[in-house]
């Protein structure tokens, strides 16, 4: 499998609604996408509050995303539309565990014409705790100029 990957930059922003109180979070990178099929892959960086590199991984298939982070934090969290799926997230200050129950995955490819969007609403239980409702909002653009 030969993929040739495109130059992108993502914008991703996560809305956390806890009891009304919104916490927001936004990253901005730049990366690769690889397209095969009907899956899409995202590669990128980000840096932590200290400095250190966490490297994200972003798996888009028809009825599921994987997103998978290695660094001073890491998880690999799998939304599947109506389901519930769980996962440790390691955390310098300890591990959580991680129970996500997605709603809805949608998601646009990138093409030369458009950019490319992924939307998932979904609902996660830290060690137990009360859900709290989620929202990631991803858009992937070419680099101009490859």
């Amino acid at each position: 499998m030969n993929l040739k990957p495109k130059s992108i930059t993502i914008n991703m922003q996560t809305i956390i609604d806890n009891d009304g109180q919104m916490e927001y979070n936004r990253i901005n990178a730049t990366g690769a996408y690889y397209e095969k099929g009907d899956r899409c892959i995202l590669t990128f960086e980000e840096t932590s509050d200290d400095g250190a590199p966490i490297k994200n991984l972003i798996t888009i298939n028809p009825d599921k995303v994987s997103i998978k982070r290695v660094g001073p934090v890491a998880m690999h969290q799998q939304f599947h539309t109506s389901r519930k799926t769980e996962n440790v997230f390691q955390h310098p200050h300890g591990n959580i565990h991680m129970e996500t129950h997605t709603d809805t995955i949608s998601f646009q490819s990138l093409t030369d014409e458009q950019n490319g969007f992924l939307t998932i609403d979904y609902s996660v239980s830290l060690n137990g705790q009360e859900e709290r409702k989620h929202k990631l909002e991803l858009t992937i653009k070419k680099e101009d100029a490859e």
